[in-house]
């Protein structure tokens, strides 16, 4: 599995309309990258094929001090337990595109998936 990853830093001007850490997350997820384009619609295409809901897949991670200054990455890789703590649903995904081989994506999803089940499996 091979990822490409772009790193993007700014500084907000002093004359943009008053915007922090929380907006700029909020204006850039999903990320095109787990979710297409346009947003709305790619989001309302997922939602329909897939029937579950992505829960926290690709949300922000990261950091954020007192002063607005952080740092973010997406959770490509990650869980979500369940209220009453007795059950966690892991997720992982791969980029589908016109070519896509099914069963090749599938397999690669459970090869990703593989360090935390043995993480689970093995506690």
């Amino acid at each position: 599995v091979m990822h490409l990853a772009t790193d993007v830093t700014g500084v907000l001007s002093d004359n943009s309309s008053p915007a922090d850490i929380f907006d700029l997350v909020a204006r850039l997820h999903p990320s095109a990258a787990v979710c297409g384009t346009p947003t709305e619609i790619a989001q309302r295409t997922i939602d329909e094929i897939e029937g579950i809901s992505r829960g926290r897949y690709a949300g922000p991670i990261g950091w954020i001090d007192a002063n607005g200054d952080g740092e973010l990455g997406i959770a490509l890789r990650c869980g979500q337990i369940s209220g009453d703590a007795k059950s966690i649903r892991i997720y992982a995904g791969c980029g589908i595109v016109a070519g896509s081989d099914p069963e090749r994506e599938y397999a690669e999803s459970q090869a990703k998936l593989l360090p935390m089940r043995s993480a689970l499996e093995n506690h």
